[in-house]
């Protein structure tokens, strides 16, 4: 069993290293907390993020958002995301504002009860992460 994970997880690592390697773009942006600098950081991405942190206790400023409206519209950015178990509120005021995507990039802190009770394991989570950064990039 183990074997087969770790073989899972290289292929995810792999197919990450190659979207992002071959993408028409390499930047993202996350109308949201950003728990993503390890992912960024490791596979080359950029980031514009309404919070550059995964505390909960800042808040966004209407600048920001006005920025990353902006920039959206600038670059074309097909999808903005949010993360798991958020409101989602200020990636939908960005999308609602430039007709962008709005899609759940899952930072894999925590699951909602439903996914635990269907089984939803890490390696879903990364297939469905490659899945909606495949959409952002192209």
């Amino acid at each position: 069993n183990a074997a087969s994970y770790l073989t899972n997880l290289e292929t995810i690592d792999y197919e990450l290293q190659e979207l992002i390697q071959t993408a028409k773009r390499q930047t993202i942006v996350v109308g949201d907390r950003f728990p993503f600098k390890y992912l960024a950081h490791d596979y080359g991405l950029t980031y514009y993020s309404a919070l550059s942190a995964c505390s909960t206790d800042t808040e966004v400023s209407p600048a920001m958002i006005a920025s990353l409206i902006d920039y959206v519209k600038e670059e074309h950015i097909p999808v903005v995301f949010s993360i798991e178990l958020s409101s989602g509120n200020i990636a939908k005021t960005i999308v609602e504002a430039t007709g962008a995507k709005q899609l759940t990039l899952h930072s894999a802190h925590n699951i909602s009860k439903a996914d635990f009770e269907a089984g939803i394991t890490y390696l879903d989570l990364m297939q469905e992460n490659l899945k909606v950064l495949k959409e952002a990039l192209n």
